[in-house]
């Protein structure tokens, strides 16, 4: 019974990743329309409203809003950042050099000096990634920015979640942290993009997007953390770069160089070492 457990746990969890990446590539497909403002504005407003006909947060309110207002702009910077980054560059890489955030956390928090490795694989494969100025075909320089700063927002994510975790449960937390964001990023949506949002043709894609980036995987992950270890949570979790990746591939037939795959394997190892090594808890969803 506990063999069937872990495995239906890692199933929930690679669902959990395919449906969060292919949340992103459909996104990605909206740009063109209401750009990366309307598609966060989509994929904050529709997770939102679902998330707290779930959770029902109003029942729960917090008695400390500060950590949770800094925790629901952490959420939405990463979000809209990260729109803009693959916008300019290839979704695998993208979510590679956001998840310098997490691991930043992760490395930082540790005091064992064997984490020091996996320190120069991350910057080793950040430094791989770097554009090449030189080269038409390198990566956009602002985009690599901006996929670094999406990283720093998941890391004030992660550091300012918990300190609102004792005040609910995980998913009120993140059903009122996912308002607060939508508070402030839905009408800077409406503003740039105006009546394209009300589009009917988009409006389907939306409410897809807040379900397979946020409510369907959050909820799949919670499963998977009932079931599994939480180290093991975290090394599944270090994929993500690669799902993204291959995802990217499939829905956008974004190619990836070899020294490109290279670099994102190197970060996948960071992280994959630093959760097999550090305190035995799992990292933070990709809300």
């Amino acid at each position: 019974m506990a063999n069937r457990d872990l495995l239906f746990a890692v199933a929930c969890l690679l669902c959990a990743m395919v449906t969060i990446q292919s949340g992103a590539s459909i996104a990605k497909q909206l740009f063109p329309y209401v750009g990366p403002e309307g598609t966060t504005a989509y994929r904050l407003g529709f997770s939102a409203l679902i998330l707290c006909l779930i959770f029902r947060p109003w029942r729960h309110m917090p008695k400390n809003w500060g950590p949770i207002i800094v925790y629901g702009l952490c959420l939405g910077g990463m979000n809209i950042t990260f729109y803009y980054a693959i916008e300019r560059i290839p979704l695998g890489i993208g979510v590679a050099l956001e998840f310098t955030g997490p691991l930043a956390v992760a490395l930082f928090s540790s005091k064992r000096k064997r984490d020091y490795l996996w320190v120069v694989f991350a910057i080793a494969g950040i430094v791989m990634l770097l554009p090449d100025m030189s080269s038409q075909e390198g990566l956009d320089p602002i985009g690599v920015i901006l996929a670094l700063v999406a990283g720093a927002c998941w890391a004030g994510y992660i550091l300012f979640g918990k300190k609102t975790g004792n005040q609910g449960s995980g998913g009120v937390t993140v059903a009122i942290g996912m308002t607060v964001s939508a508070f402030v990023l839905v009408p800077f949506g409406a503003i740039s993009q105006g009546s394209a949002l009300l589009n009917w043709e988009l409006i389907p894609l939306g409410i897809m997007i807040g379900i397979l980036s946020s409510a369907l995987p959050y909820s799949l992950e919670m499963v998977a953390l009932r079931n599994m270890p939480a180290q093991g949570f975290s090394i599944m979790m270090s994929l993500e770069p690669a799902v993204a990746a291959v995802a990217g591939l499939i829905i956008l037939g974004e190619l990836l160089t070899l020294w490109q795959w290279i670099a994102v394997l190197m970060i996948i190892i960071a992280s994959v070492g630093s959760s097999m090594t550090g305190a035995d808890k799992p990292k933070e969803s990709n809300a």
